[in-house]
C-alpha cells in the first residue's frame, strides 16, 4: 500500500506558516517568538476567536461543548464517524508558538487542502482544539479531552478552581465559551494528532518524522509538609521539625529513584514553595509536586509506592506531618497499531526518515485513544526545547509533518 495523496496533493506551506505566526502573536511574549495563553484567560479567548474565524470562513460546522472544546467538521454531525485531527491552543505561561497549535492549524490546513481540491471522501474530516490541555492554570492537564471522552464528569471539571482561585465554569462563561454541545462528545472514526516532539531524539538522530506508538503513564502528586517554624540561629538541629529539609530529601530521593531504575522512568520535582520563605527562619510549611512518568504501568506504580514509603519514613524521622493530593494519574497508552502503521507508511512513501518512539509528554490523543483508533506524528524540536519561548521547529519539518498528516487522514477517510 502506498500512501501518497492523489495528484501529488500537498498542503499550502505559506498558509500554514502564516497562521502559526498570527496565532503566535496573541499573547506574544515581548522580545521573543514565544507566547503566553493560559487556559480561559483573555489571551486564550483571543486565540480561540481567531481559529474559529478560520473555521467559519471554510464553511465548517462548528460546535462548542460544555467544557469549551471546539470541534469543526465537514459534516453537520460534528465529530461523529469523522477522521478527526487537532490538539490544543492554550500554552504554559512561558510557551512557544508550536506546542499544540501546530496540530490544530495543520488539521485545519488538511481540511482546507482537501476542500480546495474537491476531493470526495467516504468519511467526513474534523479538527478540534481541546480546553486546558496544559493544566498550567487548572488541574488536571488534558481536561477538555478527558471530559470529551467521558473520563471526567463535566460537573467536576466546571467546579475546578485554578491557581489564581478562578473557577472553570465562571471563566468559560466570561470568555464566551461555555458551550451547549453535549459531553461526552461524538465518537470519531479515528483521531490523529500532529505535534512537535518536545524532546531531543529526532534531531539528535537525524529523523524527520516521529511515529508515536504510545504515551507514557503520568502520576502527579502534591505534597504539603507541616512542621514548626522557628529561629534559624537558636534552634538546635536535633530539635527541629523542618519541612524544608524533608522536601529536599524527597526531591533528592525522587531523582535518585529514576537514575537507579533506569529505562523509561523519569521523575521531577517541578514546584516547591516554603513558608514563610525567609533566610533566618526554619520553615513552617513546604508544598511540592512529584511528577513520575513511565511507559510501563507496573513500573510506574512501583515507583509511586517507593515514593510513598520514603515520604512516610523521612516525615516520621523529622517529626512533621505530610498530606498528599493526587493532581493527575493516567495509565500508559498504546496507540492503534493500524493507524501507527499508516503514519509510518506515509512518511516512508514521502521519503522522510522516520523512527518509532513513545511520547514522554501527555497529549489529547491519549484521551481520544479511549474511544477510537488513535495515533500521533512528531516533528523535531530544535535543541529539544519546548515549554519555552525559544521553542522552534524548522519550517521544512512543519511542512513535512503536515503532509504526513494529510496522507494519513486521506487513508483513514477513504475515497468515496
Amino acid at each position: 500500500m502506498t500512501l501518497a495523496p492523489p495528484g501529488g496533493l500537498r498542503i499550502d506551506r505559506a498558509r500554514l506558516l502564516s497562521r502559526l505566526t498570527e496565532l503566535g502573536s496573541i499573547g506574544a511574549i515581548e522580545g521573543t517568538t514565544g507566547c503566553s495563553r493560559l487556559a480561559l484567560t483573555d489571551a486564550d479567548r483571543g486565540g480561540r476567536d481567531l481559529v474559529r474565524t478560520w473555521m467559519d470562513h471554510l464553511g465548517l460546522h462548528v460546535t462548542v461543548d460544555g467544557i469549551g472544546n471546539v470541534i469543526a467538521s465537514t459534516s453537520p454531525h460534528g465529530g461523529a464517524g469523522a477522521v478527526m485531527m487537532g490538539s490544543h491552543i492554550d500554552t504554559v505561561a512561558t510557551g512557544g508558538r508550536y506546542d499544540g497549535n501546530l496540530g490544530v492549524l495543520a488539521g485545519l490546513e488538511i481540511i482546507e487542502t482537501v476542500v480546495g481540491a474537491g476531493l470526495d471522501l467516504s468519511r467526513p474530516l474534523a479538527v478540534g482544539f481541546f480546553t486546558n490541555e496544559e493544566g498550567s492554570r487548572f488541574a488536571p492537564d488534558m481536561m477538555g479531552s478527558l471530559v470529551y471522552v467521558g473520563g471526567l464528569p463535566l460537573e467536576t471539571a466546571l467546579a475546578t478552581t485554578g491557581i489564581d482561585e478562578a473557577v472553570v465554569a465562571d471563566e468559560l462563561d466570561r470568555i464566551g465559551y461555555l458551550g451547549t454541545a453535549p459531553v461526552p462528545g461524538a465518537v470519531p472514526h479515528a483521531f490523529v494528532e500532529l505535534h512537535i516532539e518536545q524532546g531531543p531524539i529526532l534531531e539528535a538522530e537525524d529523523y524527520r518524522i516521529g511515529v508515536v506508538e504510545g504515551v507514557q503513564g503520568i502520576s502527579w502528586t502534591e505534597l504539603s509538609i507541616e512542621g514548626q517554624s522557628n529561629h534559624a540561629g537558636t534552634t538546635p538541629m536535633h530539635l527541629r521539625h523542618d519541612p524544608g529539609y524533608v522536601a529536599s530529601r524527597i526531591a533528592t530521593f525522587v531523582r535518585e529513584l529514576a537514575v537507579e531504575a533506569g529505562g523509561a522512568l523519569v521523575a521531577t520535582v517541578g514546584a516547591l514553595t516554603l513558608e514563610p520563605n525567609l533566610i533566618n527562619v526554619v520553615p513552617a510549611r513546604a508544598t511540592m509536586t512529584v511528577d513520575l512518568r513511565n511507559t510501563d504501568e507496573e513500573a510506574l506504580a512501583g515507583a509511586e509506592a517507593r515514593v510513598v514509603g520514603f515520604v512516610a519514613e523521612v516525615a516520621k524521622a523529622e517529626g512533621v506531618e505530610v498530606t498528599s493530593r493526587t493532581l493527575a494519574r493516567f495509565e500508559p497508552v498504546v496507540f492503534a497499531p493500524e493507524v501507527v502503521d499508516l503514519v509510518e507508511q506515509a512518511a516512508v512513501d514521502q521519503g522522510l526518515a522516520c523512527r518509532r518512539l513513545p511520547s514522554g509528554a501527555g497529549h489529547d490523543a491519549q484521551m481520544l485513544a479511549r474511544v477510537c483508533p488513535t495515533a500521533m506524528i512528531f516533528v523535531p524540536s530544535v535543541g529539544g526545547v519546548s515549554h519555552n519561548p525559544a521553542e522552534h521547529t524548522d519550517p521544512d519539518d512543519l511542512e513535512a509533518g503536515a503532509n504526513v498528516l494529510l496522507s494519513t487522514a486521506l487513508a483513514l477517510a477513504g475515497p468515496s
